[in-house]
């Protein structure tokens, strides 16, 4: 039985509807980071499963039982939000601590519980301050520790690492997940970072237009998007897309880029005559000496250096540009010039140009009659 279990889901400020007919199940005991771009309704949605908002349809389900009406001190769920909303006259501890002395806990449990999360989201120096006297990102953090300190079975997180900085942020990403599994939470957990959504989530919901566009694994949400609005939320750079007409050509699936002839699989036989979005991600481009087998003749224009990586910016004799990146480590710098790139044929992704949606290649040659499923659930 999923733990949190949402149907049909209408929510209007006026005349802006922000959530049109979102479903979305979580099971006990799973991360599922909520994703999308700002604006999207992603705090909305939470402060819906808190109680905080009353939905406009639909229906909410929390452990099996219908929430409607259900106030939010009555809901069991534990939050942090965006504006910290930290007791002014507590210090940092007993703001941490206040769920923990509501429920009458003995006191040397409650100061053991305090620390150890303190200790994880290194404020353990400023339990004795106020609000007042800690930064933004200690803010943030007393009011994650104040939210994962009782040990919630459901908790809800906005963005609570969004005024951490760079180095604490990259630690948590790494921590957090197995702190959050320890105490066998159901999480959802709001992010705008698609880095953090992928590092964090057993699945990872994809929130456009209103409604769940997909909701899957990290790695199949990269891999396989169910169309190209998804694809562009994810990657770093961004995702390459070049309109192409395949054609078939004495059996064989033809694409023209930048004035070369490349093959597709036969699984994309049933995409030919058609107008799509060819879509590649940048690591599926490499440098090559010359002439070779799935290459096209470019023009390098720009290297930019990235630490780990660079990127490479291309632009085809047909006037495309192209985005790669490679890692970081050669010896020389590239030279912008003439150049040549060979591309993983095996890596494309194909969207229909009307629509969006992403064309799924058939096995062994055979038309796929099936195309990705708009999942709420694994």
């Amino acid at each position: 039985m999923a733990q949190i279990e949402i149907r049909n889901l209408h929510k209007a400020f006026k005349t802006d509807a922000v959530l049109k007919g979102l479903s979305l199940s979580v099971d006990k005991g799973e991360i599922v980071t909520l994703f999308g771009p700002s604006g999207t309704g992603k705090t909305v949605l939470l402060r819906l499963l808190a109680g905080i908002y009353p939905p406009d349809a639909g229906s909410i389900g929390l452990r099996g039982r219908d929430a409607a009406g259900s106030p939010p001190d009555k809901r069991g769920i534990g939050m942090a939000f965006q504006n910290f909303a930290l007791f002014p006259h507590m210090t940092a501890r007993d703001n941490i601590a206040s769920a923990l002395t509501a429920r009458k806990m003995d006191g040397a449990e409650i100061d053991r519980k305090v620390d150890a999360v303190a200790q994880l989201l290194k404020i353990r120096h400023v339990l004795g301050h106020s609000p007042r006297e800690l930064s933004n990102g200690q803010k943030q953090r007393t009011a994650l520790a104040r939210a994962l300190v009782a040990d919630p079975d459901i908790l809800l997180l906005d963005d609570p690492l969004r005024n951490v900085d760079a180095k604490l942020r990259y630690e948590m990403r790494l921590e957090l997940p197995a702190l959050l599994k320890r105490a066998g939470s159901t999480v959802v957990y709001v992010t705008q970072d698609f880095k953090e959504a992928m590092a964090l989530g057993d699945r990872v919901a994809v929130l456009l237009d209103g409604q769940i566009a997909q909701c899957d694994t990290p790695a199949r949400i990269y891999a396989e998007p169910v169309n190209v609005g998804v694809a562009r939320l994810f990657g770093d750079p961004t995702l390459n897309l070049i309109e192409v007409a395949p054609q078939l050509v004495d059996g064989a699936v033809e694409i023209r880029l930048g004035g070369t002839t490349l093959n597709l699989s036969a699984g994309y036989a049933a995409a030919t005559g058609g107008n799509y979005l060819l879509g590649l991600r940048p690591e599926a481009l490499r440098m090559v000496d010359g002439p070779a087998p799935g290459a096209i003749a470019v023009e390098l224009v720009a290297v930019t250096p990235l630490n780990e990586k660079s990127v490479l910016l291309f632009t085809t004799p047909g006037g495309e540009e192209l985005l790669a990146s490679e890692p970081g480590d050669r010896d020389e710098p590239r030279r912008t010039g003439p150049a040549h790139v060979a591309l993983d044929l095996d890596a494309v992704l194909l969207f229909e140009r009307e629509s969006g949606r992403r064309f799924i290649p058939a096995e062994n040659g055979e038309v796929a009659h099936e195309r990705i499923a708009i999942t709420s659930r694994r």
